[in-house]
């Protein structure tokens, strides 16, 4: 597996091609992706504030985590592996929907990414590596929705996509594809 490579794939998530990670992101080229949403046992979800110095949206607030798969790797592995690396945790993930999204990014970077949702649950601590995450909160959904409205700068953009669909599918089940 190669640490610096992303997944190129075509509309229907089918892989086409392997491609060094910001060769993509500069090239814009569609790319498989996960993130990660977990709550407590109160419903709440936790929110991570990205590191600063991270290549793109660094500073804005998002999902539990999200990175990209290794070639080779399956999305679930790549997902519980960045929830280890990232928060320091693991618990039990299952995939409730997927979605695409492009957005270009300041620093002439694009995501244009076929993304994989997971949902968990987990209670305790949470020893995050603070070259990956600023800090951490668990928040009631309505508040979320809120600040989305308020405050959508201090989030990142695909966490402004995927919130809503999240609470699509927990209002209605796994429906969405």
């Amino acid at each position: 597996m190669s640490k610096n490579k992303v997944i190129l794939v075509d509309m229907n998530d089918n892989q086409v091609a392997v491609m060094d990670k910001m060769e993509a992101h500069e090239k814009g080229l569609l790319h498989r992706a996960f993130s990660v949403f977990l709550f407590n046992n109160n419903d709440e979800m936790l929110l991570q504030q990205r590191a600063v110095d991270k290549y793109h949206s660094g500073g804005l607030w998002t999902n539990a985590c999200c990175s990209h798969p290794f070639p080779g790797e399956e999305t679930i592995d790549a997902a519980e592996r960045r929830m280890m690396e990232e928060l320091g945790i693991t618990t039990p993930i299952e995939e409730v929907f997927s979605f695409s999204y492009c957005t270009k990014f300041e620093n002439g970077l694009t995501e244009n990414e076929f993304d994989h949702v997971f949902v968990g649950t987990y209670e305790g601590a949470i020893p995050f590596d603070k070259s990956e995450v600023m800090g951490v909160c668990y928040k009631n959904l309505k508040w979320i929705s809120d600040s989305l409205q308020k405050d959508p700068d201090l989030y990142t953009s695909w966490f402004k996509i995927a919130f809503p669909m999240l609470m699509k599918w927990k209002e209605n089940g796994p429906k969405i594809k």
